[in-house]
C-alpha cells in the first residue's frame, strides 16, 4: 500500500495552511490600516474642520495635537495639504516638491534663519489658503528646497490676517468678514 497521493491533488492540508496563511497576511493588513489612522488622527486632529459663521465672522477651533502642536488639513491654491501653524515664522514656508505640485512660481532667491540655521528660499505669493471656510488670497510665502517633509508651515504671513487666541489645547481662529 502506497500513501503518496496523486500529483495535482494538493490535498486538505495544503490548502487549509494556505488559508491561515492568507487569514493572517489579511489581518495584519487591517491592523496596519486601522493602526495608521489612528496614528493620523493623533498627528493631525484637524482633518476635518468645523466653521462657525455670523454676519461679522468666520471661526475655527483646532485641537492640539500629542506633540502640543497645530496641525490642520488645509487647501493651497485648490491642492489639499497638511499645515502646522507657526508663530515663529514669519511667513508661510512651503516644501519645494509640494510648491511644484502647486504650481507656485519661484520668484526673488532670499536668505532667511530659520530653527535650522540660514538657507536659501524664493519668494512667492500663494493665491489662496482656505482652512474650514476661512480663506485668504494673495499670501506671501516662501518655497523652501531643504525641506522635506509634507507639510506646510503657516507663518505671520498668514495668521496677521486672523485673530487668533489659544487656551486649554484649542486653537481659534477667526476671520473677520
Amino acid at each position: 500500500m502506497s500513501n503518496h497521493k496523486p500529483e495535482g491533488n494538493p490535498g486538505p492540508g495544503r490548502i487549509g495552511s494556505g488559508m491561515v496563511v492568507a487569514a493572517w497576511i489579511l489581518g495584519l493588513a487591517l491592523l496596519t490600516m486601522l493602526f495608521s489612522d489612528y496614528l493620523g488622527g493623533q498627528r493631525n486632529p484637524n482633518r476635518e474642520i468645523a466653521s462657525r459663521q455670523t454676519q461679522d465672522f468666520v471661526e475655527i477651533v483646532l485641537q492640539q495635537n500629542r506633540g502640543n502642536h497645530y496641525v490642520a488639513s488645509a487647501d493651497i491654491n485648490g491642492i489639499p495639504v497638511e499645515v502646522l501653524l507657526d508663530t515663529g515664522a514669519s511667513s508661510v514656508s512651503i516644501p519645494a516638491h509640494l510648491a511644484d505640485d502647486m504650481g507656485l512660481e519661484r520668484q526673488a532667491p532670499m536668505q532667511v534663519v530659520t530653527a535650522n540655521g540660514t538657507v536659501s528660499v524664493y519668494a512667492t505669493y500663494v493665491d489662496e489658503i482656505r482652512i474650514g471656510d476661512i480663506v485668504l488670497h494673495n499670501i506671501r510665502a516662501t518655497i523652501n528646497p531643504h525641506m522635506r517633509e509634507d507639510f506646510v508651515l503657516l507663518g505671520m504671513s498668514f495668521l496677521k490676517h486672523l485673530e487668533f487666541n489659544q487656551r486649554g489645547g484649542q486653537l481659534v481662529l477667526r476671520q473677520q468678514k
